[in-house]
């Protein structure tokens, strides 16, 4: 049985789209993009905020060092010091006024007043809780897809851990490092989501990474050693690792030693072991959950971190490369270059279909059109967890290099790319570890949402690489066994439908998560009705 195959589609309606909101900033990697400014306006007004404190600093040192002066220097003697009437009145002067200046100063709380009404004012630009939520979940996803190394994670690289192979998958030219905070609000997301195996591993090494550190503490540190061992041992309970939650509860004590809540769970847990304080029962291994909504997960993973079983050209004939023109007279003279992947299903690579600067410019109109991805499922149309990206729909009408682009399209397949018989072209931005786990691009159901337009269902799709990215974003076909990587400015084609006009099983596909990089893609979706002559109908039911 199909896992997740009714109505797995997009919505078609832009006006239908949810509006956009900043508690789906983590779902675009160029709207991540612009937060870059917002932070550089912060580190302006705490820039602000520091050189008024040095101020005011200054001016403390300076009362400081006259005052300790005359205690040096002329309060030695303080009967002779006295008997000036000018010592004197300073003196007293100081004590009853200038003291209370200093110690009752509007100063620093005017300064403090200041940083917080900017940081007010920008607020509204920053990310949600939502956000950071979708940010950690999506670093999840990397961890589990590719099998990632956490301790390579928290050092800044991309290390794939494979049994007891190691190997780099990636390798930035500058590095970031996770501090111990970063682990404890990643566990700490899994930890609310009752994902204990996520929230272990993570947990684990914010506890390591805050050991390292104790006695420092960082201004901008919401987590604590305290706070990660009590979510630790926890976490470890609920896994059934019962043994291991006493022995950091245990831990946790001795740094809180009139904790109750604490002490009240190590006798719970012991009284659940049968066994005194001073047995070591044996650790519970830890295992990734399977999950029940997602029946392909380890082929369409085994398939985003290398090619699949896809022969080489070498070995199956009917795999080639050649150059296309559909003996269109537009492309006679610059005919495209094709790379067929797999007959079964038909799924061909045009590479170099598109320019630097059509990539671009496409971008460019799409960017402030962009709305969180939805999938429709009956009449409903909602964002949901296994589609990360937003996306926007472009009409012909937009630009001159719409219009272009669909008539390149129309005269390579021989389709037609009009309304109703091809939906506009939908440009799509995935966003932290975005992805788009596996789907049909047509219909499964006939109470689908896509036979709104009344011209069938979607029988090819022709999606575009409109940029390339560093590592991941593959295009898996998880039933076909073959996946392909991101290739700039190249289009891929396949059939979604038989002749006959049944789904073809073997196009189930997925967006493989984005590993590192800016992905974009377009979409053209053609419809079965207004394609008679161009694919016609056949009783085969394998073609």
């Amino acid at each position: 049985m199909l896992q997740r195959l009714p109505s797995l589609l997009l919505c078609l309606v832009s006006g239908s789209l949810p509006p956009p909101s900043r508690g789906d900033l983590y779902t675009s990697i160029v709207d991540i993009q612009g937060e870059i400014v917002v932070e550089e306006k912060l580190l302006q007004h705490l820039q602000s905020y520091i050189e008024n404190e040095i101020y005011r600093m200054d001016d403390l040192k300076r009362f400081y060092e006259k005052v300790k002066a005359l205690h040096n220097n002329v309060y030695q003697e303080s009967v002779t010091a006295i008997s000036n009437p000018l010592f004197a009145y300073t003196l007293i002067k100081r004590l009853q006024v200038d003291w209370q200046n200093i110690v009752y100063s509007n100063e620093a709380s005017e300064n403090i007043q200041a940083l917080k009404a900017d940081y007010e004012n920008i607020e509204e630009r920053l990310p949600k809780a939502e956000d950071l939520v979708g940010a950690a979940k999506g670093l999840m996803r990397l961890q589990d897809v590719y099998a990632l190394s956490i301790k390579g994670l928290i050092k800044g690289e991309f290390l794939q851990s494979i049994g007891e192979d190691v190997s780099s998958i990636y390798r930035p030219t500058v590095s970031s490092n996770l501090s111990a905070d970063d682990c404890f609000q990643i566990g700490k997301v899994a930890y609310d989501m009752g994902d204990y195996y996520h929230s272990v591993t993570w947990l684990e090494e914010a506890v390591t990474l805050f050991q390292q550190s104790i006695g420092i503490w960082n201004t901008e540190d919401q987590g604590s050693l305290e706070e990660a061992l009590d979510h630790l041992a926890f976490s470890h309970y609920m896994l059934g690792n019962v043994g291991q939650a006493v022995i950091l509860s245990k831990e946790l004590l001795q740094l809180d030693v009139n904790n109750r809540r604490i002490s009240r769970n190590i006798a719970k847990y012991q009284k659940l072991l049968g066994a005194s304080a001073d047995a070591h029962p044996k650790n519970v291994v830890l295992q990734r959950p399977d999950v029940t909504y997602l029946l392909t997960r380890n082929t369409y993973e085994s398939l985003c971190q290398k090619l699949g079983s896809q022969p080489k050209h070498y070995q199956d004939s009917k795999l080639y490369c050649s150059y296309e023109s559909n003996l269109s007279p537009h492309l006679i003279l610059q005919p495209v270059k094709r790379e067929i992947l797999s007959q079964k299903p038909y799924v061909a690579l045009y590479h170099n279909f598109i320019s630097d600067s059509e990539g671009k410019r496409i971008k460019e109109i799409a960017a402030p059109r962009l709305q969180r991805s939805v999938v429709a499922s009956g009449e409903k149309q909602t964002a949901m967890e296994y589609r990360i990206s937003k996306s926007a729909w472009l009409k012909e009408t937009v630009d001159p290099v719409i219009s272009k682009l669909d008539l390149r399209i129309a005269h390579l397949t021989g389709l037609n790319v009009q309304q109703p018989y091809a939906e506009y072209l939908q440009v799509v931005n995935y966003g932290i570890g975005g992805h788009y786990e596996p789907h049909f691009d047509h219909a499964t159901s006939p109470n689908s949402s896509l036979y709104r337009m009344k011209s069938g269902n979607r029988v090819a799709t022709f999606m575009i690489y409109l940029s390339g990215v560093e590592a991941g974003g593959s295009t898996a076909f998880i039933y076909a066994n073959f996946s392909v990587p991101v290739v700039k400015n190249a289009a891929l084609f396949w059939w979604n439908l038989h002749k006959n006009g049944q789904g073809n099983a073997d196009t189930l596909h997925a967006g493989c998560p984005v590993l590192v990089g800016d992905k974009w893609v377009a979409n053209k979706w053609f419809r079965e009705h207004g394609q008679e002559f161009q694919r016609k109908c056949g009783a085969d039911p394998d073609e």
